[in-house]
This record gives structure tokens, C-alpha cells and sequence, in this order.
């Protein structure tokens, strides 16, 4: 309790400081909102001229997008400080140096270093997205998917938070960020707002086996529409999200750690 007091403490600074202005704040968040929605309206764009990509509906990919949206935003809202475009600039001037000295635990530091509430625009847009996707689509509510829906953005959460995690760490031996980390972020969320059959095989594969981002975003939408699997694959893969997303977080975290352990400044 301590812990969350002090987070909060130092949270609601960062907030009173961005609210000092409120025209700018409340521009900042529409145009953050309208950058986010262009990208929904270039798909429904698809959909105008094609009626369904994949075999799915409007509503359909609409309620993939929202399932894949939602937790990027509340990444990119709550865990900011994580952000490799964030973390690379305090390795490379050394005010990494600064927070390792403080009497205060790095990660603490790091997820309150930033709360930029701008990005409420993109977890809002994210929102009505998913409502239109359910006011779309028909899908048969159970217990099960009551209760399965948010450990589902809990865990499409935890994955994106390891992969910002995983690229901040590297910055510990590249000092500069790297772009690759972007494709599994940024690409990846883009990427899961589509159905991954639509892929190539090998992409397909690659997502699902090595980083397991189909796992926590698209077998879990199957599971919610009532969909088979295209490919064919045990039924048990919609369930795994829990597994995937916590699994890969645990495993960004251990490299986190060897990463803090083995840092030797930059000497700046």
C-alpha cells in the first residue's frame, strides 16, 4: 500500500503539470484521438470496397482491432517510462546514472517518470472502436467469456509491456534504440487488428510459436465469435493467453534484471 501511495504521489504530480493548460491538453488529446482513428477509418475503408477480408465482418474486425487496441493504449498511458524511445535517451545522457542512485526502487521510478494523459485519445478511440464491434456483431455471451474478456486484455497488456521492457533492456549495450522493437509493438498491435490467416505461413507461425502475439489477441477472439480455426489446431490455443502474456512478461523481466545487473554507464 506504501508502494501505491508513492506511485500515486508522484503520478498525480505529472498529471497536475500537464493540466496546467487545458486548451492545449484537451487539443492534444483530440489530435491524438484523430490520429488513431484514421487508421480505423483506412480499414473500414477496406470493408466499403471488399464487404469482408478474410471471410470476417466489419463488426468482426472491429471487435479484433478493440481487443488488440486497448491494452497497446493502456501500455503506451501507464508504462511509458518503459518505452525504449523514453529509456534510451536516459542511458545515452546518464540520468539513468541518477535514478540508479536514489533511494527508490528503478521500476517504481520508471513507471511514474511519465504518464502522458494525451494518450487518452488513442485508448479512447480504441474503446468505441470495441463497442462497435460489439453493437456489430452478434456474439452468444456465456460466463466463460464474461469472465474470460478481460484476462484477455490483461494478458495482450502484459505481452506489450514485455516487448517495450525487452527493448529497453537492450538498450543497456546499444545505447540507441532499436527499430526492430517496433515492429513487435507498434507493427504487432497493427498487425493483430487483422485475422492472422490472412498471412503469409511463415509470418503466421512466427507470431503464434516464437512471439506469441496471435495467442493473446486472435485464438482468444475465436473463442468469442465462436469461430473454427482455419488452420485447424487444437481448441485449447484460445485459452492460452493467460500463459502467453504472463510467460513472456516473466521472461522480459529476468532480462531486466541481467540487464540492470551488468549496466556499466555510458560514462556521460
Amino acid at each position: 500500500m506504501g508502494a501505491l501511495r508513492l506511485y500515486w504521489t508522484l503520478v498525480s504530480v505529472r498529471l497536475h503539470g500537464q493540466m496546467q493548460y487545458r486548451l492545449p491538453f484537451l487539443l492534444d488529446i483530440t489530435a491524438t484521438f484523430l490520429g488513431s482513428f484514421v487508421d480505423f477509418v483506412a480499414l473500414a475503408g477496406v470493408f466499403s470496397r471488399f464487404r469482408s477480408v478474410g471471410g470476417w465482418s466489419l463488426g468482426e474486425v472491429a471487435l479484433l482491432y478493440g481487443l488488440a487496441e486497448i491494452p497497446f493504449a493502456l501500455k503506451e498511458l501507464s508504462l511509458c517510462g518503459y518505452d525504449y524511445d523514453f529509456f534510451a535517451p536516459l542511458v545515452r545522457q546518464g540520468q539513468l546514472d541518477q535514478m540508479l542512485l536514489r533511494p527508490l526502487s528503478l521500476p517504481m521510478q520508471l513507471v511514474a517518470a511519465e504518464f502522458p494523459l494525451r494518450r487518452l485519445g488513442r485508448l479512447s478511440q480504441a474503446v468505441l472502436v470495441f463497442a462497435l464491434g460489439l453493437h456489430l456483431t452478434p456474439i452468444a455471451w456465456s460466463a466463460a467469456k464474461l469472465l474470460y474478456l478481460p484476462i484477455v486484455g490483461l494478458s495482450a497488456l502484459a505481452f506489450f509491456a514485455a516487448i517495450d521492457i525487452t527493448g529497453s533492456t537492450a538498450c543497456f549495450w546499444t545505447v540507441e534504440r532499436l527499430e526492430v522493437f517496433s515492429l513487435f509493438s507498434y507493427g504487432g498491435a497493427a498487425m493483430l487488428s487483422f485475422p492472422m490467416h490472412i498471412y503469409h505461413v511463415w509470418l503466421r507461425r512466427f507470431f503464434t510459436f516464437v512471439v506469441p502475439a496471435a495467442l493473446v489477441v486472435y485464438y482468444p477472439a475465436l473463442f468469442l465469435l465462436d469461430k473454427p480455426d482455419p488452420f485447424g489446431l487444437p481448441r485449447l490455443l484460445s485459452f492460452l493467453a493467460p500463459l502467453a502474456g504472463l510467460g513472456t512478461l516473466a521472461a522480459a523481466c529476468a532480462f531486466w534484471r541481467f540487464g540492470v545487473r551488468h549496466y556499466q554507464s555510458t560514462g556521460t
